[in-house]
């Protein structure tokens, strides 16, 4: 259960600010965190777990309820160059970063120990 985002227009490095709050959270707790989050990034985060968990319900009919966020992936995208004049006839170079995200969800590990019980 993936979904990706090619060539969103913000830096890598403040995507994953957002990316790594909600990684290994369950998809509903995740939504609701991005809701209240004060990030541009949250918005298309957001928009792209719901894809992700309307693909899982949609192909492979599991309950997006019992689902995790099991990867997070950030990577950079294209680099636009602009220039910006300065002083003295001089210009200074704008990198215009893009990102590409991939999310993808899983159903929880059971724990190992949590399964034991201990006989007195």
């Amino acid at each position: 259960m993936k979904a990706t985002i090619k060539n969103y227009q913000q830096t890598p490095r403040k995507v994953r600010v957002v990316a790594n709050l909600i990684k290994g959270k369950k998809v509903q707790d995740a939504l609701v965190e991005l809701d209240f989050l004060a990030k541009r990034a949250a918005g298309p985060i957001k928009k792209l777990i719901q894809s992700a968990a309307a693909n899982a319900k949609k192909n492979f009919s599991i309950d997006p309820e019992t689902l995790i966020i099991s990867d997070v992936r950030v990577d950079k995208g294209m680099v636009l160059k602009r220039f910006m004049p300065r002083a003295r006839g001089s210009a200074s170079r704008l990198n215009l970063r893009f990102s590409h995200l991939t999310i993808s969800l899983g159903l929880p590990k059971e724990k190992k120990g949590a399964t034991k019980t201990k006989n007195k």
